[in-house]
């Protein structure tokens, strides 16, 4: 399982030690507002750690820890998976941070980190992005990133703004630094 890092993170895959801080996020309304609309019980973080554990295992990659490297608290997780969880489906980058680090810039960082590991190490030709069409800030991250708006498409059971981005077009980027 791969640790990425950046100047103030440390994405770690998920595992049991990140329970806690996975659940006080994933408990969190305002963190779930977009993703499911509601609280998430200690029982589906437990489900979701062992979910993603079995993906690390099978593909190589899923989600990880954001952990700020200055204090060692847990922060957001991220993510590289197959939409939907299949296959047969284009690669999604995705993240949820804990409130209090919200508009700090460590979405785009995780992001940025995830992107050069999906197009560099996995080797994706396409990575994809998908937000709540309400939830503006999550949008900003995958524009800062340089992914393209492709309209509306039904993911996860909701309408949702899905974007897009190339391997090519992520080398041709000069300054991702959001």
């Amino acid at each position: 399982m791969t640790v990425l890092t950046t100047i103030r993170l440390r994405l770690e895959p998920f595992a049991e030690a990140h329970f806690d801080g996975l659940q006080t996020m994933n408990r969190d309304p305002a963190v779930m507002r977009y993703i499911t609309g509601r609280p998430e019980t200690p029982e589906e973080t437990r489900a979701a750690i062992e979910r993603v554990q079995k993906r690390w295992a099978e593909w190589g990659y899923s989600w990880w820890a954001l952990i700020e490297q200055a204090s060692g608290e847990l922060v957001g997780a991220a993510c590289l998976q197959h939409l939907a969880g299949d296959r047969a489906n284009p690669h999604e980058i995705g993240w949820r941070l804990r409130p209090e680090y919200w508009r700090q810039g460590y979405a785009s960082e995780a992001a940025r980190e995830i992107a050069a590991f999906a197009f560099g190490t996995v080797g994706v030709p396409l990575l994809r992005a998908i937000c709540d069409q309400a939830n503006t800030a999550s949008a900003r991250v995958m524009q800062r990133l340089g992914m393209r708006y492709c309209g509306v498409e039904r993911w996860y059971d909701c309408d949702t703004a899905a974007y897009e981005m190339t391997r090519e077009e992520w080398h041709e980027t000069p300054d991702r630094r959001g």
